[in-house]
């Protein structure tokens, strides 16, 4: 007798986790799934900056740094340490890279973000991805944050296009942009 209500607690215990995770809309499997690296930090780097040599930074935010990051962004800063990696050729900066990771839907993404030396994105590669790998956008979708700015053109709906099926991963990369703009500008001018 004792054994069978042993059996039934744990049986109702583990029916119970069941119900939990397929209710926050994961499987056994996807809870279980391990992030998918598409490219590291490194390898990033060596495609963005060929022949480059680059610098790794580290900058601790003040309180007013990051309020305002956040301010320009429109979007939450958590973070008060970032990470810029400078290039330079020739003795010449030619960009700066910058890892951004966040939370898509329950799970993180990692996307490095090249700014050029006018402000402008220059690049943007995907280098981690948590969540389901049918939400991952295409590699052609990146290619439009080429070329912008810190401005109202950088938003869904207006000078992104979203994707069907996957807007959380469209905000979400939209959002880790605006932050990388954000950063870059605020950590320029406190170097003037």
């Amino acid at each position: 007798m004792w054994a069978w209500a042993l059996f039934s607690r744990r049986g109702a215990a583990l029916f119970a986790l069941l119900v939990m995770l397929l209710s926050f809309g994961a499987t056994p499997a996807r809870a279980c799934a391990p992030e998918k690296v598409f490219l590291t930090i490194e390898e990033a780097l060596k495609l963005a900056f060929p022949g480059c040599t680059i610098e790794k930074e580290v900058v601790y935010l003040t309180d007013e740094q990051r309020e305002r990051t956040a301010k320009l962004a429109e979007v939450e800063v958590e973070s008060k340490i970032a990470r810029p990696y400078v290039a330079k050729k020739d003795g010449v900066v030619v960009g700066t890279a910058y890892v951004d990771v966040h939370r898509v839907r329950s799970l993180k993404e990692s996307v490095m973000v090249v700014v050029d030396p006018k402000g402008k994105i220059a690049r943007v590669e995907l280098l981690s991805f948590g969540e389901p790998l049918e939400y991952v956008p295409k590699a052609d979708w990146w290619g439009q944050f080429v070329g912008k700015g810190l401005d109202d053109e950088l938003a869904l709906k207006r000078g992104v296009r979203g994707i069907t099926g996957a807007t959380l991963s469209a905000r979400a990369a939209v959002e880790a942009a605006r932050r990388v703009l954000a950063l870059h500008r605020v950590l320029g001018e406190s170097k003037k």
